[in-house]
């Protein structure tokens, strides 16, 4: 269908967002230790404001700082199966380097065999520079920080430095407090700097960071067998350019037992991430206020489960025990996951997973950026509200399009296709709210959920129901264009309780076994054209007024039999005349909030049905249970 082009001013998100002040650290380290001296850049997301919104705290000068020239460093020297150390903090011993002194100290050459620790007091800094540093153990963590109050490595500018662990560690236990990564922080741990970094976690996790975990700069490549970065209660990216390939989760947070804590925070750099399991996955928020991502998890939405439009819960169909079994068994394999919340206020986003391309088990607020999806399943899911408020959105390949229990648009520009619904206000949580999962979503009572749209441009292409919801749709404003169902067992609009408009454009046309139009309470005046055979697709349909003008005209990108259009350009009592493909069809006049026409004309009440036979379209659809058994047998 023709694309209705409106002007979209792309809307700020508004929340209250408090800003954290951030002051200097309460530790006074000698003259050679790093110090902070106060906020200078608000970017970091640990607590959640009034409004449940992601909130933004501040990074530090050490953050950022890599100029160590001037503070008294310590040299490590690699040698290849030994270190030597030039100044005091630091003692060399056998296959391992102990920093046991806050301080600088830069590292240089390489290391076939051994391990650099850090141990001071939870008090002090260490700042770790890695000067062309190539890093090898081969019976456990490469890097451990076993204690400090924070380490910051700085990638010195123009060098490349690699940090690999080994495949089966020595002393491998079960404790969460044992290291398991290449690089293991039990102290808060940034990133700095403009050289490279490659790290290679043989045994479980990259790079791993038991507090909080910072990026503000370098270019940093991490291939790991499970998780690729992880701060169990932070991460926050600055910037920089990050390449992650691992087994499970491309970037995580773990702490949910503190809800302060445990969330993911990006407001720039560039992100390249494969993950076997989730892109992203956090225990609480995520907020991305900018950067460029390019994120696949479980391998794509290729490796999507295999579904249609019968894939529901209820005798209905769907599938059966042992899907349902293989799939919770299944790992998680959603683009951006969050168990609490999601903000995007910009960036370009381009996601292809497997399962859903961005999920929270609570809210999502899109604000604004740029959001370029392919799911295996849905495309956006929110179990309990998603409000999309600016940005752009296209989601190229879905099994449902945005699916949660209360779903509002105000402004913004979405572009969505689904192999099912398109817009499905489902109400319930969504089956993959842990793991996989075979399609199903748990259903509230018919009437419960609800679609707002009051601003924006929405285009639909769904084999299911273009805008489906088990409770109400309120339609004010924006643009609306709906393309399919093809089939009679869907249709382009779907409701259990009452679809109220009185502003914007809506344009809805599919197939005539299930339409519906909006209800009749409605302020605005909407039209319902039911064909007495199936329109090519491609085929114009116009409607005129009494001096020719066009008032609306769309050209469904799919097989149509009916078509619904509202406008407020349509006006009471009024004589239209309605085209298909050039040709005059039918005479009419609006004389209520609903006009339901065939070819013969204004049919009586709702007897709209093809070719005049009579019968409600979606009026016999055993709608009060809200289960799925609304719709016929497959």
């Amino acid at each position: 269908m023709t694309r209705m082009r409106t002007k979209i001013g792309c809307a700020l998100l508004c929340m209250a967002t408090v800003l954290v002040a951030c002051n200097g650290d309460s530790s006074t380290p000698p003259s050679s230790a790093p110090t902070d001296s106060g906020a200078v850049s608000a970017a970091a997301v640990n607590t959640t404001n009034v409004a449940g919104e992601p909130e933004k705290s501040a990074y530090k000068d050490s953050d950022y700082a890599t100029d160590w020239t001037q503070e008294n460093p310590v040299y490590i020297k690699l040698n290849g199966t030994a270190a030597t150390i030039e100044g005091t903090g630091a003692k060399a011993k056998d296959k391992s380097v102990a920093i046991t002194s806050p301080g600088t100290y830069v590292v240089s050459g390489t290391w076939e065999d051994g391990q650099i620790t850090v141990e001071v007091s939870d008090t002090e800094k260490v700042r770790l520079v890695l000067n062309g540093a190539d890093l090898t153990n081969k019976s456990g963590a490469a890097l451990y920080i076993k204690e400090a109050d924070k380490v910051t490595i700085v990638l010195q500018e123009g060098t490349t430095n690699k940090i690999s662990d080994a495949a089966n560690y020595a002393a491998a236990g079960t404790s969460d407090d044992e290291p398991n990564a290449a690089i293991y922080s039990k102290a808060d741990l940034t990133l700095t700097g403009t050289g490279s970094l490659i790290v290679r976690g043989n045994y479980n996790d990259g790079l791993t960071s038991k507090d909080d975990l910072k990026i503000t700069g370098g270019t940093i490549e991490i291939h790991a067998v499970d998780d690729g970065l992880l701060g169990r209660d932070l991460v926050a990216v600055k910037d920089g350019t990050i390449a992650i390939e691992a087994g499970g989760d491309g970037i995580k947070t773990t702490n949910d037992t503190d809800a302060s804590k445990g969330s993911i925070a990006i407001e720039g750099g560039s992100f390249r991430i494969k993950a076997g399991s989730d892109g992203l996955q956090s225990a609480a928020a995520i907020r991305i206020d900018g950067g460029t991502y390019d994120i696949v998890a479980g391998g794509g939405s290729a490796n999507g489960a295999v579904r249609t439009g019968n894939d529901r819960p209820g005798s209905w169909g769907g599938p059966n025990t042992a899907q349902q079994t293989a799939a919770d068994d299944s790992p998680s394999t959603k683009g951006i996951k969050a168990a609490k919340t999601i903000l995007v206020t910009s960036g370009t986003l381009t996601i292809d997973s497997s399962d859903d391309a961005v999920h929270s088990n609570g809210t999502i607020s899109i604000a604004g950026g740029e959001l370029r999806i392919t799911s295996g399943d849905d495309g956006i899911h929110g179990n309990t509200s998603i409000a999309i408020t600016g940005g752009t959105i296209d989601i190229a390949k879905s099994y449902e399009g945005i699916e949660s229990s209360e779903i509002t648009i105000t402004d913004g520009i979405i572009r969505l296709v689904a192999s099912d619904d398109g817009i499905n206000i489902a109400g319930g949580n969504d089956g993959s709210s842990v793991g996989g999962r075979p399609g199903q979503n748990n259903f509230t009572a018919a009437g419960q959920g609800k679609l707002v749209i009051r601003g924006g441009s929405l285009t639909v292409d769904a084999a299911g129901d273009g805008l489906d919801s088990n409770g109400s749709i309120d339609m004010t404003g924006g643009t609306v264009i709906v393309n399919g169902p093809t089939s009679s067992g869907n249709g382009a609009l779907d409701y259990d309780g009452t679809f109220t408009i009185s502003g914007g454009t809506l344009i809805a046309a599919g197939s005539a076994g299930m339409a519906m139009a909006p209800s009749e309470q409605s302020a605005g005046r909407s039209v319902l054209m039911t064909f007495s055979q199936t329109k090519a697709a491609g085929t114009v349909v116009e409607l005129k007024d009494n001096s020719g003008n066009v008032i609306v005209s769309a050209t469904p990108s799919k097989a149509y039999q009916t078509v619904v259009f509202s406008s407020p350009a349509l006006k009471q009592d009024t004589a239209y005349t309605l085209y298909a493909g050039g040709t005059k069809i039918v005479d009419f006049n609006i004389s209520g909030s609903v006009t339901w026409l065939n070819e013969s004309g204004v049919t009586s009440g709702r007897s709209a049905g093809p070719g005049g036979a009579g019968g409600n379209p979606g009026m016999n659809r055993g709608r009060g249970a809200g289960t799925g058994m609304e719709r016929p047998a497959p």
